[in-house]
């Protein structure tokens, strides 16, 4: 069995995080997206490890294979962002979604966070059992907070209440 380490994003964390989201985004589920459509990926440390928020990534044998961000957004709320797994380390074989989010909710209690919001596609099939077998519960978009930053592609959206 692989090991598999989560640590906060850094520097040196820029294209292999690149490595995984883009394939995942343009070739899985053809979203015509670049990373020059995701300012947020180009300053992960201005965008995201700030305020309350965090980076995370999770590494195989030194190489970048999963990735998940928290974007502080005011009023002790924050965005779940930016959840990939490369393809052959889903599952729970390997355990890096549930182990990325574990990281994240232990921070964001930390931090004192009450509620994480997300929004995802509906092509995320995958991802919406993930997050629902999680506690999240689905929310229309008018109940979003007004900080939350939409993305174009966000059709489906999700609260999680942190205790």
């Amino acid at each position: 069995m692989q090991e598999i380490t989560i640590t906060a994003f850094s520097h040196a964390d820029q294209q292999g995080v690149l490595d995984v989201i883009l394939p995942i985004q343009q070739e899985e589920f053809g979203i015509p997206i670049t990373a020059a459509d995701q300012p947020d990926l180009i300053d992960i440390p201005t965008f995201y490890q700030s305020g309350t928020g965090g980076f995370w990534v999770a590494r195989s044998n030194g190489e970048v294979v999963g990735t998940v961000g928290l974007k502080d957004i005011g009023s002790a709320q924050a965005a779940l962002r930016k959840m990939f797994v490369a393809a052959r380390y889903r599952g729970r074989e390997f355990g890096v979604a549930g182990r990325l989010l574990d990281v994240l909710l232990a921070h964001a209690r930390a931090q004192g966070i009450a509620e994480i919001f997300l929004g995802t596609t509906d092509k995320f099939l995958a991802a919406h059992r993930f997050y629902e077998k999680r506690n999240f519960k689905e929310l229309p978009k008018a109940d979003l907070p007004k900080a939350f930053p939409v993305m174009a592609v966000d059709s489906k959206f999700y609260v999680l209440r942190v205790s």
